[in-house]
């Protein structure tokens, strides 16, 4: 009996996550509500409450469930590639992709939230942080691993490469959230196809 309580506590936090995080990324973190999730989704307010506690935990729980969405859609599949330059453009193409075709439907959950906390204090902020963080160490490691593989140029700033690959991606994001628009998402593939190709010791092992 308790195992089964457990279990149907789980999948009711998951469907509650999944509303969640899709409701986050177009009204954002501010906007979740315990009332509002269990109303839409015809659930017990109590029952709701008892799995979150607070609108902070929520939020900080929707966090975590986004960040798994995340890795699930970009870096999961990039990593099926092994360390070079191809992952590392399979991982920004992967960007892409999650944002244009509207995995979230807000477009990127990461580049809305951290624009709504960025100049907040508290634990949902530094959560924002964390996960922005975990993302740029893991573009520069999968940089790094390219450069060790002797497919990016020794001489490469690692961290600047980065730095820019990652503006190209968040300006498609928002240049296609604000006017509904996707030709963004072509313009940004070849300038982070550029920019590899600048720091590839073979140019050609990148797509045309």
């Amino acid at each position: 009996m308790a195992d089964r309580r457990i279990e149907r506590g789980n999948r009711t936090r998951q469907l509650v996550l999944r509303r969640a995080v899709d409701l986050a990324s177009v009204e954002g973190l501010d906007g979740l509500s315990l009332g509002r999730l269990a109303g839409e989704l015809e659930l017990s307010k109590s029952g709701v409450f008892a799995l979150f506690g607070s609108k902070e935990d929520l939020q900080l729980a929707t966090i975590g469930a986004a960040t798994e969405v995340f890795v699930e859609h970009v870096i999961e599949p990039a990593n099926a590639a092994p360390p070079g330059i191809d992952r590392l453009w399979r991982t920004c193409d992967g960007w892409l992709t999650y944002s244009r075709d509207r995995v979230f439907p807000g477009g990127c959950f990461f580049y809305a939230a951290s624009a709504e906390f960025d100049a907040r204090s508290g634990k949902v902020h530094d959560a924002l942080v964390a996960a922005r963080a975990n993302w740029s160490r893991h573009l520069e490691r999968t940089a790094r691993d390219a450069q060790r593989a002797g497919e990016v140029a020794p001489g490469t700033d690692i961290p600047q490469l980065v730095f820019e690959l990652a503006a190209f991606l968040e300006m498609a994001n928002a240049e296609s959230v604000l006017h509904d628009e996707f030709t963004c998402y072509d313009k940004a593939s070849r300038a982070v196809l550029n920019r590899l190709r600048a720091a590839a010791t073979d140019p050609a092992a990148l797509p045309e």
